[in-house]
């Protein structure tokens, strides 16, 4: 061949003669100018070896494209790590934002509920309440009919008495032909009548003998001493609520309002401390307080009052509940439904064994008039001197209602104070109470 190499080796520092390319086969190897073309091989790798060293001339400009991009590559990798966070960042705040939404929504939905349990709520009781209102219709219904046939009397034995069990509203309205009784299924309805003159009446602690002249009762005051006696509680807490009563009556405008007893005894003049008009004392015949009239109590509204009493205790108000009340006015006492403790307080020099054997034998044969219960005392062994006919009665006008209304979820338990009139029988509401 025409051809020839020209062969520059400067890193292995040879030199290669010029010339025209010879090949010849010796000993089956080809060779060409005297180089074996293996031999040229390994040259030729060894030479790009050589050229890819970095601190070789002209080799070095790859590693400087190269050091030139790796700013390029870092910014890339920043920008890719700071997007990575933006997107995490936005993914927190986007679960922030429906927690924070979950939250108030479910608030929301809470107070909706609630609302909507209240305004529920109010309206069971509103039905309760009513429902409660014609229960009462109904038995002031009951009272003056049981005037009507029996005038002048009453006793336990009346229809009055008997108290009404828990019972189905449903169960009163199918009696009666209502074509809706079955709405009535989860409503019941419970509750009685009790006499309130069977109790001692703490009105009548303060007396009235004259217009606008208010006194204390001294008879009515040992009265209510030998109860609390009875009952072993302190006795002369007694005079304290006398006192009460008529410092809470000086400003009351139904402090000189009084019923008519059916008796045509008159009661004598008490003496003891006057309030009112010009009739003033200075603590004649029992001690009372007079010196600071600008301090007026409230007025008694029931036997809860006597918590404000100088000396009665909460204990010693639940021990009375069941025989003291306070009524509007005052009255005589019930002897066909007072209990033995009452009889024994208001009838002087009677024990409680003989008040009990009176109570026993009235409930065999009730008293239809006053000569009647002068003539059972007497025969209990009580003098006829200390009968006091103006003190004891065979009819009542005052009643406590007592009814109770379960209503779904609402309740209603209420005692209501009814006046019924002696002579037209008609009844009327005095006072609601509702028992919390």
């Amino acid at each position: 061949m025409n051809e020839s190499f020209v062969t520059k080796g400067e890193n292995a520092k040879a030199h290669f003669v010029r010339g025209p390319l010879r090949l010849h086969v010796s000993g089956g190897h080809l060779q060409a100018g005297g180089v074996s073309p293996l031999s040229l091989l390994t040259f030729f790798a060894a030479a790009k070896k050589v050229s890819a060293a970095p601190h070789r001339g002209e080799a070095n400009r790859p590693l400087r494209k190269q050091g030139k991009a790796n700013p390029a590559r870092t910014r890339t990798h920043a920008a890719q790590a700071n997007k990575k966070a933006q997107t995490g960042v936005a993914i927190i705040t986007a679960l922030l934002v429906v927690a924070l939404s979950a939250i108030l929504v479910s608030g929301i939905l809470w107070r909706q509920q609630v609302q909507i349990r209240r305004i529920e709520n109010q309206r069971l009781l509103s039905q309760a309440q009513w429902i409660s209102r014609g229960a009462l219709d109904w038995t002031r219904l009951i009272l003056r009919s049981e005037g009507d046939t029996s005038a002048g009397i009453t006793y336990l034995g009346g229809v009055w008495g008997v108290p009404i069990a828990k019972t189905r509203l449903s169960d009163f309205l199918g009696q009666i032909g209502e074509v809706r009784a079955a709405e009535g299924a989860e409503t019941y309805l419970s509750g009685s009548i009790e006499d309130a003159q069977s109790r001692f009446n703490l009105r009548n602690l303060v007396s009235s003998p004259a217009p606008g002249m208010l006194q204390l009762n001294v008879s009515q005051i040992q009265s209510f001493q030998r109860l609390l006696s009875l009952l072993g509680l302190n006795s002369s807490a007694a005079q304290n609520a006398a006192i009460q009563v008529r410092n809470s009556l000086a400003h009351s405008a139904t402090r000189f309002q009084t019923t008519a007893l059916t008796s045509p005894y008159t009661a004598p003049a008490v003496v003891g401390g006057a309030v009112g008009g010009n009739n003033f004392t200075d603590k004649p015949g029992i001690s009372d307080d007079d010196n600071n009239p600008s301090v007026v109590p409230l007025q008694m509204t029931g036997v809860d009052s006597l918590l404000d009493v100088p000396g009665f205790s909460p204990d010693m108000v639940e021990r009375l509940r069941p025989f003291v009340t306070y009524l509007p006015t005052t009255t005589a006492v019930n002897m066909n439904t007072a209990p033995a403790e009452v009889v024994a307080a208001v009838v002087e020099g009677m024990s409680l064994s003989n008040a009990q054997a009176f109570v026993a034998r009235r409930q065999t044969v009730f008293f239809h008039n006053v000569g009647d219960v002068q003539l059972a005392l007497q025969g209990a062994g009580v003098p006829q001197l200390s009968i006091d006919p103006s003190l004891y009665d065979v009819t009542t006008s005052y009643f406590f209602i007592h009814g109770r209304v379960d209503h779904e979820r609402a309740e209603v338990d209420r005692t209501t104070l009814v006046y019924r009139d002696a002579l037209t029988h008609t009844t009327r509401v005095v006072s609601v109470q509702d028992q919390l």
